[in-house]
């Protein structure tokens, strides 16, 4: 048995459904189980769409129901002929962005907008491309049935970031799926939710259909997990800044895991470690060039490998800067700023603080900015009207550069070389995080500065 994940771009648009569902009827393996994301940019707009509510601005989420509805359902048209199975998930699709819009009307009308109905809207895009997904199986001539993961998955009551129970995920997992396995009938899963024991829908951090393929393929003991995305594999840096990026064709758990953690978007971070414990391999796949090897990761890796190190870089990043005024700062306050910003489902990607300049630097998604800016305002709209805090402003736009890999052949950390490569470039940092174990160290830069950057530290590190 193989675990199939297909990620937002594999699914985006009708072709690209029909192009997954040839990948899945060309596979090797006699069982199948395939988990799907929300096409690409709907979790984004769904999640959009509940903080301008929250925000006292209902118009927009009445404005992404229309734009949604019209996305999935002209997709649908082009997938499923006409008849009895199209009609049915049409309407499923008509149902769930119902619920979408009465969810963003309680938030409109609380002004409040909390983790749990966070997630109840963030999960609704996987329902809408699983449904999809299964009936073009089923025009193919191929059994198969939507299952949510909420049927499947246990987790506590993290919401954003829950934790699953292994032991009830296993037993709810094999009780629901291996009857539909066992009658030839090919379950599509949503990626990214799971719920808690009492049912509540909960979400396992953003990206995180990677990690429900893995929490599934080691609850079904498949034989391998398949992560389809839209480059050929872990490369040694982003092919569209340098076209002629090496392919990584085997890694250690270990490497992946790190990789992963420094933000490589080919890999949710908590995939592996499920993976790794029960020795389950895992293959990295580009669904738009299903022929390339890919990436195999494994506890095993061939001891003739190529081991170079990888740039990772994350775009669309926003630097927002809390600038204290004397005294009045605290480092309690570089605290609340962090617990403001995560309750409210604003992810910060690296933080910094300066207590001599008495600030703190934020490094949020763009796709964030307005949203944690409303946040810290909210935080500190005392010490804002007291002037103990000067401002909460953004300072740029940036970007995330790490570099990732193990020491060279003269034993020469990779971190080392990363510094020197970057002075001779003479880029400006903004800020550095760098890993205890000195195989790993990030950049903020300029975003700007990024397509310069790459390129170059990719000929300087030899690669």
């Amino acid at each position: 048995m193989i675990v199939h994940k297909f990620g937002g771009t594999s699914v985006g648009s009708a072709e690209r459904l029909q192009h997954v569902a040839a990948i899945v009827a060309a596979s090797p393996d006699r069982q199948r189980v395939v988990v799907v994301s929300a096409m690409s940019g709907t979790t984004n707009a769904l999640i959009g769409a509940a903080r301008d509510a929250a925000a006292g601005l209902p118009g927009t989420f009445r404005e992404t129901r229309q734009q949604l509805a019209h996305k999935h359902l002209a997709c649908l048209d082009q997938i499923v002929p006409p008849g009895d199975d199209r009609d049915a998930v049409a309407a499923e699709i008509a149902s769930r962005l119902d619920d979408m819009e009465r969810l963003c009307f309680s938030m409109a009308t609380l002004g409040e907008l909390t983790r749990r109905g966070h997630d109840a809207v963030a999960s609704i895009g996987e329902e809408l491309s699983s449904r999809m997904l299964a009936a073009l199986f089923r025009a193919r001539g191929v059994p198969s049935q939507q299952v949510s993961a909420t049927e499947l998955i246990v987790t506590d009551d993290r919401h954003g970031e829950a934790r699953p129970d292994a032991i009830a995920t296993r037993a709810k997992t094999r009780q629901r799926l291996l009857p539909l396995l066992e009658q030839g009938i090919l379950p599509v899963v949503t990626g990214y939710v799971g719920a808690t024991p009492a049912g509540v829908t909960t979400t396992l951090g953003r990206g995180g259909s990677d990690y429900t393929a893995a929490i599934l393929g080691v609850a079904l003991d498949a034989a391998e997990v398949w992560i389809w995305t839209d480059v050929d594999g872990i490369l040694t840096a982003d092919p569209k800044l340098v076209p002629d990026a090496r392919r990584l064709p085997e890694l250690s758990y270990r490497e992946a895991e790190e990789l992963a953690y420094f933000g490589a978007d080919v890999l949710h971070p908590k995939t592996v470690k499920p993976l790794a414990e029960a020795g389950l391999p895992l293959r990295i796949l580009n669904s738009f060039r299903p022929e390339q090897a890919g990436t195999l990761i494994t506890g095993a890796p061939s001891p003739d490998r190529p081991i170079l190190p990888a740039l990772i870089t994350t775009e669309e990043l926003s630097l927002i800067q809390v600038v204290g005024n004397g005294a009045g700062w605290t480092l309690a306050m570089a605290s609340r700023a962090l617990s403001a910003l995560a309750v409210g489902n604003a992810e910060v990607f690296m933080f910094s603080q300066s207590f001599s300049e008495r600030s703190l630097n934020l490094v949020v998604r763009s796709r964030d900015h307005g949203h944690s800016v409303h946040l810290l305002q909210a935080e500190f709209q005392r010490e804002l009207s007291q002037a103990s805090i000067a401002a909460i402003a953004a300072q740029e736009e940036v970007a995330a550069l790490s570099i990732v890999g193990m020491p060279d052949a003269q034993g020469t950390p990779i971190i080392q070389r990363a510094f020197a490569a970057l002075g001779k470039l003479g880029l400006r940092v903004i800020s550095v995080a760098q890993a205890a174990s000195a195989y790993s160290v990030s950049f903020i830069v300029p975003e700007r500065d990024i397509v310069t950057a790459v390129p170059f530290l990719h000929r300087e590190l030899g690669l």
